[in-house]
């Protein structure tokens, strides 16, 4: 699916320029590279596979596939056959989310938000070109990659991502959008990055954001960043069907909710 955005792997330079650091474990570093991997993968991966995304040699890679698999943060795939990530890894993204202040305090502010809007309801991390979803909390049309934590969207183009980077300042949020690479995935996804700038502007006048049919088909949606100092920690996102709600009415009984629910977040932090 092409929505879904993951860190890219690091490069063999990169990689480098890290031994370099005294406090840097390489081992480490290179086991990290092997998880990641599977940022972009769509099944099972082989050893060949794992070594050439992680950018190690094959034989570094056998060991360190080994290691993980005996720790149960890889597993082997159907019929035995290629790797895929193990059950650990779970715990480790429950320690996460658990641990995290913001999403300590957001859950209980957007449970009682979804009862009052009664539509789609996420809290995301900021991640510069992405957004990462925390917590997801669903309305009546549900999707396999719309219940997912850990899925990520670009910031560019969701409501989420151009209220997080209004928060920001106009050359940093421009600096964001020109590298970023644009997609259109809609006949709607604004891809000139001077309108995108504009729409970002209207964000943070208007103190949250309203993306229409850009991301999704069918789908207006209104976004509000959560932000300390100047700084996007992330954002709240309020979905809902283009066949139920016209976009001013979304606006009009959306809006108001969505940035009080914020207000009481970022005041709790």
């Amino acid at each position: 699916m092409s929505s879904i955005l993951r860190a890219q792997p690091s490069t063999a330079n990169e990689i480098e320029a890290d031994a370099a650091d005294a406090l840097f474990v390489r081992a480490a570093g290179r086991a990290m590279h092997v998880l990641g991997a599977f940022h972009q993968a769509s099944g099972p991966l082989s050893l060949s596979e794992i070594a050439a995304r992680a950018n190690i040699d094959r034989s570094a890679a056998q060991r360190l596939v080994h290691t993980l698999l005996k720790l149960g943060h890889l597993r082997r795939g159907p019929d035995g056959r290629g790797y895929l990530p193990g059950i650990r890894i779970l715990d480790t993204t429950l320690d996460l989310l658990r641990l995290d202040p913001m999403v300590q305090k957001a859950t209980p502010v957007l449970l009682e938000l979804r009862k009052t809007v009664r539509e789609r309801v996420d809290l995301s991390f900021y991640d510069e070109t992405r957004l990462v979803y925390a917590l997801r909390m669903q309305s009546k049309r549900e999707t396999f990659y719309a219940t997912l934590v850990g899925h990520s969207v670009p910031t560019y183009c969701t409501a989420g991502g151009r209220a997080a980077l209004a928060v920001l300042s106009e050359d940093e949020a421009r600096a964001i959008v020109e590298r970023t690479p644009l997609h259109p995935y809609t006949s709607k996804t604004e891809m000139n990055v001077d309108e995108i700038m504009a729409r970002i502007a209207r964000a943070r006048e208007d103190g949250y954001a309203v993306v229409v049919d850009e991301f999704v088909q069918g789908e207006v949606a209104i976004g509000v960043a959560l932000a300390q100092k100047g700084v996007p920690l992330g954002a709240l996102h309020v979905a809902g069907s283009l066949s139920e709600w016209t976009p001013d009415a979304f606006v009009e009984k959306i809006a108001p909710s969505a940035t009080e629910a914020v207000r009481a977040v970022v005041g709790s932090l």
